[in-house]
Order: C-alpha cells, then sequence, then structure tokens
C-alpha cells in the first residue's frame, strides 16, 4: 500500500508539473506530433524503398540502361499499389501471410546456404562481445556505420499496424519465433559472403544468390515488398484518423473497405498524397543508398520518441516506480539514441526528406490545432446559458415547426452562439430540438452501450434535449440515417427513464435549467434503483460519463477582443432586453409515452441539421504571427480540405449552415 501511495504521488506530481508550466506542455505536444509526422513520413519512404530495392536485384546484363529501367518500374508498381488502395485489402488479404511466410522461408534457406558455404564460423556473431569489439577498434568510423547498420532493424517500428487484427501476444511470438531468427539466419548468410567476397558489397544479398535462382527470388521479393508497402500505408491511414479525431488534422474523408474488419479504412485525400510523394521521392533521389538514409532517420526519430513517451507512460499511465522508467531509458534510449545520432550524419544525403516532411505534416497538425483551439474558446466564452435562451421576449413571434431539428456544437454546456443567432434571425426552431455535441475521448473504444449521453433543457414542454455522442480515436462514426435512428432511440429510451425517475420521486419536478444526463443502456431490462445510481448524472459543467471517461468545460479565456468583437445577438440575449419566454410549449405532454410519441412524429415529419459556417479571424491587437497563422494558413487548410457537413454525411437537402466571424 505504501507503495502503491508513493506511485501515485509521484504521479500526480508529473502530473501538476505539465499542467502547471505552459512550456513543458508544448514542448510534450511538439514531440508527440514529431513522432506522428515521422511516422507518416515513413508510410512516404516505406514503399519506396522496399520496392525499389527489391526490383533492382533484376539481373540486367541485357537493359540498356539498367537505373532508368529499375526507377521506371518501381514507379509503374507503387502507382499499381496506391491505385488498388480504393478497393480494399480484404479481397487479397489471405495472400498476405503466405507471401510472408515465402519470404521469411527463402531468405532463412539463402543465408543457411551461404553459411555452410563461405563461413560456417560466421555463427559466433551473435555473441555481444564481438559488437563491443567493433565499437571499440573503429571508432568513429564505426558509430558512423550505425548509421546504415539500422537499416537491419527497420521495419519493426510498423509492428503496430498489426495491433488491430492480432493481439499484442500473437506478435510478440511470430516476431520472437519466426520473424527474429529467420533475418538473423539472412544477415549471417550476407556476413559470411561478404568475409569471402568484400568488393561484392553493394545488393550483397542478391550476389550472394545463386543465379538459377535469381528470377523466382526477384518475384517473391517484389511481393514481400507490396504486403510490407501495404502494411504501411494502412497504418498512415489509422494514424491521419486518429489524429483526425483528436483534433490535430484537417476533416478527411474516412472510407470503410470490410464490412467485418473494423480497422480496415481508406483515406483517398491521404493515399494520392502519399502516390505523389512517394514516386516523387524514388523519382528525386533514384538510388536505394540515398533514400535508405531518408528511411534510416525517419524510422530512428520514430522509435527515440517512442521510447520518451513510454517513459511518461510508466509513470503516469502505469503508475509504475520512477526507476523502472529511467532503466527503459538508459538501456532502450541509449541505444535509439546512437542510431539517431548516426542516421543525423545523413541529412545531407537524403536524411533531410523525412525531415522535409514532418516539417510539412507538423505545420499542418499545429496550426488546425491551434486554430480550432481557439475556436472552441471563442465558442465557450461566447455560449449562452439556458436560463439566458429562456428568457427571450414574445416579440420575435417564436413558432415551432414540425420535424427534429440537430443543432451541432463543440460545447457539453450552454447553448452555442450559432443557435442564438439562427433564432434571433429566424425566429423559429423545430418541434424536438437536439443539440448534438460529438467528442473523441481518450480510450481506444466506447462501448455502445455508453456511446450517448442524453440530457434534458429546460422544462419538459420544451422537448429541448442535449445529446453528447463519445467515440474512442480507433471508433468508427456511425453515418446518415443509420446514426439518426440510434440518436432518437436513445431520445426515446432517455424519455422513458425520466418517467420512471419521476415515478421514482413521487411525481417531484425534474424542471431545471440543464436538466439530468442519462447514459443509455444497450439493454431495456433497467431496473429504477441501477438508474438513479448509475446512469443519471447532474450537468453542472464536469459531465462524469463512467469511471474512465469524462468531459471538462473548457476555461473561458479574459480576452477583451473577443469580448468587444461578439455578435449583436449574443449581446442582445445577454443584456436580458427581453420579457418572459417565448419557446412555446408541446401540447399533450402528460406522460411519457406522450412525450416518446411526439418525438416518433416529429422523426415521420424529417430531421433537420443546423451546423455553423463560422469564419475565424485574428482579432484586431493580435501579433502579425497569429494573424498570418488565423487569416491564412488557418482559413486555407479549412477552405481546402472537406467541411465538417461532408465529414458527418449530411444531406444537402437536410442541411441549414448559420453563418458567424469569429474573432480570437
Amino acid at each position: 500500500m505504501e507503495r502503491s501511495g508513493t506511485n501515485d504521488m509521484k504521479w500526480a506530481s508529473v502530473l501538476r508539473l505539465f499542467e502547471s508550466n505552459y512550456f513543458m506542455r508544448v514542448g510534450l505536444l511538439t514531440m508527440v506530433l514529431l513522432g506522428t509526422c515521422m511516422a507518416i513520413g515513413a508510410g512516404v519512404v516505406t514503399p519506396s524503398i522496399s520496392v525499389f530495392s527489391a526490383v533492382s536485384g533484376i539481373n540486367g546484363h541485357h537493359i540498356i540502361d539498367k537505373q532508368c529501367f529499375e526507377v521506371l518500374l518501381t514507379c509503374i508498381l507503387l502507382v499499381s499499389l496506391f491505385c488498388l488502395q480504393p478497393y480494399g485489402t480484404h479481397r487479397v488479404a489471405f495472400l498476405f501471410a503466405p507471401i510472408v511466410i515465402l519470404w521469411l522461408v527463402t531468405i532463412s534457406l539463402i543465408g543457411f546456404y551461404n553459411i555452410m558455404k563461405w563461413n560456417p564460423t560466421i555463427i559466433r556473431a551473435v555473441l555481444p562481445q564481438y559488437m563491443y569489439n567493433f565499437m571499440i577498434l573503429s571508432g568513429i568510423q564505426g558509430w558512423l556505420s550505425f548509421g546504415g547498420i539500422v537499416l537491419c532493424i527497420t521495419g519493426t517500428e510498423a509492428m503496430f499496424a498489426n495491433l488491430g487484427h492480432f493481439s499484442p501476444l500473437s506478435v510478440k511470438m511470430a516476431f520472437a519465433g519466426v520473424v527474429y531468427p529467420c533475418v538473423v539466419l539472412s544477415y549471417m548468410g550476407q556476413a559470411a559472403f561478404l568475409s569471402k567476397n568484400e568488393g561484392k558489397i553493394f545488393q550483397s544479398f542478391y550476389k550472394s544468390i545463386p543465379d538459377s535462382i535469381n528470377c523466382p527470388v526477384v518475384v517473391v521479393a517484389i511481393l514481400a515488398s507490396v504486403v510490407a508497402s501495404q502494411s504501411v500505408i494502412s497504418a498512415t491511414f489509422s494514424i491521419i484518423n486518429q489524429c483526425r479525431a483528436m483534433g490535430c488534422f484537417p476533416y478527411v474523408k474516412v472510407v470503410h473497405t470490410s464490412n467485418n474488419i473494423i480497422g480496415q479504412i481508406y483515406i483517398p485525400e491521404i493515399n494520392w498524397m502519399l502516390m505523389l510523394l512517394s514516386v516523387s521521392v524514388t523519382l528525386g533521389l533514384r538510388d536505394t543508398g540515398l533514400i535508405g538514409n531518408a528511411y534510416g532517420l525517419a524510422v530512428t526519430t520514430v522509435m527515440l520518441v517512442t521510447t520518451l513517451l513510454m517513459c511518461l507512460v510508466v509513470i503516469m499511465v502505469w503508475r509504475k516506480r520512477s526507476f523502472l522508467a529511467f532503466a527503459l531509458l538508459l538501456v532502450s534510449g541509449s541505444l535509439e539514441g546512437l542510431f539517431f545520432s548516426a542516421s543525423l550524419i545523413k541529412v545531407p544525403k537524403g536524411g533531410w526528406v523525412p525531415l522535409a516532411l514532418a516539417l510539412l505534416f507538423m505545420a499542418i497538425m499545429s496550426i488546425w490545432h491551434y486554430g480550432t483551439t481557439k475556436k472552441y474558446e471563442f465558442e465557450a466564452e461566447n455560449k449562452v446559458s439556458v436560463k439566458q435562451i429562456l428568457s427571450l421576449g414574445p416579440g420575435l413571434g417564436m413558432v415551432r415547426v414540425p420535424g427534429v431539428g440537430l443543432v451541432y456544437s463543440n460545447l457539453v454546456t450552454g447553448i452555442p452562439s450559432i443557435f442564438s443567432h439562427f433564432v434571433t434571425n429566424i425566429p423559429a426552431f423545430h418541434e424536438v430540438l437536439v443539440f448534438v455535441c460529438i467528442k473523441s475521448v481518450q480510450v481506444p473504444y466506447v462501448p455502445q452501450k455508453e456511446r450517448f449521453l442524453v440530457g434534458r433543457i429546460g422544462p419538459i414542454v420544451y422537448m429541448m434535449f442535449r445529446c453528447i455522442v463519445r467515440y474512442g480515436y480507433k471508433d468508427l462514426e456511425e453515418e446518415g440515417p443509420k446514426f439518426e435512428e440510434m440518436l432518437v432511440h436513445s431520445i426515446e429510451e432517455f424519455i422513458r427513464l425520466e418517467s420512471i425517475w419521476e415515478d421514482i420521486e413521487d411525481g417531484h419536478s425534474m424542471n431545471g435549467m440543464d436538466g439530468m444526463n442519462a447514459t443509455i443502456p444497450e439493454n431495456e431490462d433497467t431496473y429504477p434503483s441501477e438508474i438513479a445510481h448509475s446512469t443519471i448524472h447532474l450537468d453542472d459543467g464536469r459531465i462524469d460519463l463512467s469511471a474512465h471517461l469524462s468531459f471538462q468545460a473548457a476555461a473561458s479565456p479574459s480576452s477583451a477582443s473577443s469580448k468587444d468583437t461578439r455578435n449583436s445577438s449574443i449581446s442582445s440575449i445577454r443584456k436580458g432586453s427581453f420579457g418572459k419566454s417565448v419557446f412555446k410549449e408541446v401540447p399533450n405532454l402528460k406522460g411519457g409515452e406522450d412525450r416518446a410519441q411526439v418525438l416518433r412524429d416529429a422523426r415521420a415529419s424529417g430531421i433537420t441539421y443546423v451546423l455553423g459556417r463560422s469564419v475565424v479571424r485574428a482579432s484586431q491587437n493580435s501579433s502579425l504571427l497569429k494573424r498570418a497563422v488565423i487569416n491564412h494558413a488557418y482559413f486555407f487548410l479549412k477552405e481546402n480540405f472537406r467541411s465538417p457537413a461532408l465529414a458527418l454525411h449530411v444531406p444537402h437537402n437536410c442541411l441549414i449552415r448559420v453563418g458567424m466571424v469569429y474573432y480570437v
């Protein structure tokens, strides 16, 4: 117990350190974005180096210009690979495992053949003392050679791509029991060959193969390179999708290519961008050595950043002793730091490629994250409370029209400013009004039974609700009619639970400003005691969803410029210049069944989506850099990537856009 309490204190102290220090938070975010962008950069370089290396093994005795032929064939294979992505991998995925097994068996047999033919004593090289002697005797040249040696372990950083389809234990067993021995045999065979043929170090793998089997080995190598490239491309799609879900990447179209496997997705914009970049790298560098330098720097950066972040995970997530984090940093971090420092020397010789790609993607992510954060802060500061929106006067002539209105916002409390702007210009809204907030939480998946958090806004007779839809960063977002059906069903279930709660409270009124919230369970056999204890929570600014999922309303910045530039409709509401409420009541709502029937009738009349079309501008007293980022860079990304309406798959005939200018 004492040790557990000490670990908790250390965890809390580390957390307070990051929360209280702005520069540490920025540094942590920069490091995370650097590792993520380098992983995306590896997704650009991996197809190029994999296919190019495989193609370079073709026997070119009868080819006039072998290099041009290899580059052309590599580009053709790369374009073909990326053009097949829209069709998904599930149709040919059954071939991946046989191809990989055939490739591993092939390289292990070739390695064993070379060991027995050239130098059987090479097996002693597995002893660590030879590595130590090599580093001592070679000195600085040995350190520089680590920039090339690291290519022997590249590919291991992409194993995370398989975690969506296999368990961690199965990946560990496959790597330790099959992949690692085969790779070691292959490199031992090449070392045995080079020990007797020192002048054939370039493309030593293919030169160590007997000419009679060169063509079959090249074919297997090309197939294996396609499989490896496909794995990294799929991983890049997954990374981009998770960044988008966490607000660090603009909206992109996500296509689910398989009905059975959740993790198989395809992003058209990213696919064609990767294709252009990968082909450009191949045409620009035209050399496996230069591309290898770029690949090595990208991989070592990803490994080093992963180790540094794992030290934080050990302390803050696993809540282990700091000694374990230090041991991880000392053992793994020192070795990866050695590889990383050696790879940095090769920046002028192709290593600049992943750095340039990482800077490009980091700029996109940082600008989008900054602009989105400022936009949310403005919305949080200018939100209208339920009490203020209910005090609108009768002069507006408010009417209720048939149907269900879904007002989308990033706010989990209060009324978004776009709604107040809407009703002050068009004083009418739907018979059933739902404020929808889609949130991505920091867990991979949110169970379906915990997906919707429904609450009532205002008196029961107003039929106004709030629904927070929670997705994990690996969850697939429901689209179109399926989402509408699930949302309406959740509200109907909430009405039923609300009616039960009223019976439990002996008829006491639940009328409150922000009402109560209920997490709708998957099954309908819920007892009153369970409802009162575990599924209904107060909406008091912090919405407690479960033991491990929570949202905290953002603090409102005290920016004078933002206050001065508020919309006039918001200001008029906050001044309280109107009299009593004009929110007309929906008649005949005596019980839960009546309210549920009103909801079903409104659903039958149609659903309308109300989304804001905001234009974010820097305030007048902003710095030149902030104006450039907000007014130009963020505006460019917002206009040229997919809009929220397209990302949410909202039908155009059911969409209302409310335009507003946000001065941040």
